[in-house]
């Protein structure tokens, strides 16, 4: 059984509902319901998981059950890194100044470019995690150097957005949120309209899938704005990813088609704009990611196939999450099982940590491996599941 399907099968008999009450109230079909909680049908969508989330009156990251219990030592030290990374993000706001010694600002530069540079791209969440609470003291006190305040702001925008993203994909409930906050302080504080822009995007993209009518609002509010061709590009994204999960394809497809004008003019994939990574290729990206969440199912390999490389786009976890989503959609029809598993175990290797954090690859995971068994043909898929943290079955 999946980790979604047993979940909801234990919080609907806490909630003393009925199989059909929770499917009439969630829109979906009382056969669907039950085949999901017997974990024969993977939950394959944001806007089916967050359905089953309100008719439950829970969050989505009740039902998936992040964070993840860790799978090895790198999962585990994760964990007990996050735990500081928390504390330093709401112990200081700006203005504060950490006591403690100061590193000379070279040093702090060097660590600031390998969190954006290298950790970021590659989603290396333990990594992250263990250099964030240090290096955003440091930041902090920087900035109450006037000789040193802009650098220091931009770096500490940059540290924020690390700690909201890892938060985000690991499921750390409130820490996105909280990080995106500090972000729009010293955004604010810079007083660059460009830079509280890039912000206001990326605020809408870090909202709990509870919210996606106020998603769609602050991503549309940015993209409709006078804001550089890059930020509004990233925001009409969002705002089509919000779209698509509550069930409006028309509306969906237009932002999508707006982000790839957009991109077409700027030309970013010969000239990236690195601070939002706003490309052709990426647009292509999300139109996979936006086809999987409008249920397109093995039909996204021809979306897919209309799409530049993932690799023109020299992010490792972008080009993860392209395999992620193309992978998942062909696990989903069982003729195509050996493609899902080869675009998935692709991602592996981009950014692993991405992977076994994803809920949705693991429910296509986790279905897949119901229906192998034990067969020899199974071996990759049973190996997956288990660097992944997906119980074995039969």
């Amino acid at each position: 059984m999946s980790d979604i399907g047993r979940r909801l099968r234990e919080i609907r008999s806490w909630r003393r509902m009925s199989l059909r009450v929770t499917a009439e109230l969630s829109g979906i079909s009382y056969g669907y319901l039950a085949k999901l909680e017997r974990g024969e049908k993977a939950v394959n969508s944001r806007k089916t998981l967050e359905a089953l989330a309100n008719a439950l009156r829970v969050s989505p990251v009740e039902l998936t059950g992040k964070p993840y219990v860790p799978v090895d030592r790198s999962d585990g030290e994760t964990v007990a890194a996050i735990q500081a990374v928390e504390d330093a993000v709401a112990a200081w706001w700006l203005g504060d100044v950490p006591e403690g010694p100061r590193r000379p600002w070279p040093e702090v530069r060097a660590d600031l470019d390998r969190l954006n540079r290298a950790l970021r791209p590659r989603a290396a969440y333990r990594e992250q995690a263990e250099l964030l609470p240090p290096l955003l003291r440091e930041l902090l006190a920087a900035a109450a150097d006037p000789a040193l305040r802009r650098s220091a702001l931009m770096g500490l925008i940059g540290a924020y957005k690390s700690v909201a993203y890892v938060g985000f994909d690991l499921g750390i409930r409130a820490l996105p949120i909280l990080a995106a906050d500090r972000m729009h302080q010293a955004a604010e504080s810079l007083g660059d309209p460009e830079v509280v822009a890039d912000v206001a995007w990326r605020r809408a993209q870090l909202l709990s899938g509870g919210n996606r009518s106020r998603q769609y609002e602050l991503a549309a509010a940015t993209a409709d704005s006078e804001a550089p061709y890059h930020v509004r590009g990233m925001a009409h994204l969002v705002a089509a990813l919000a779209a698509a999960t509550q069930g409006r394809e028309d509306v969906a497809l237009g932002r999508l088609d707006e982000a790839e004008a957009l991109a077409r003019v700027i030309d970013t994939d010969d000239r990236p704009w690195t601070r939002t990574d706003f490309t052709r290729t990426n647009v292509g990206i999300w139109r996979v990611s936006i086809a999987v969440e409008l249920g397109y199912g093995a039909k996204v390999a021809e979306v897919a196939a209309s799409v530049r490389p993932p690799e023109t786009l020299p992010v490792p976890h972008r080009q993860a999450a392209f395999w992620i989503d193309f992978g998942r959609a062909l696990l989903a029809e069982p003729r195509y099982r050996d493609r899902g598993i080869a675009a998935l175990l692709r991602a592996e290797q981009l950014a692993p940590q991405k992977v076994r954090a994803n809920a949705f690859a693991r429910e296509a995971v986790a279905n897949a491996l119901r229906r192998v068994r034990r067969d020899a043909e199974g071996r990759e898929l049973r190996a997956l599941a288990w660097r992944m943290g997906v119980a074995p079955v039969g």
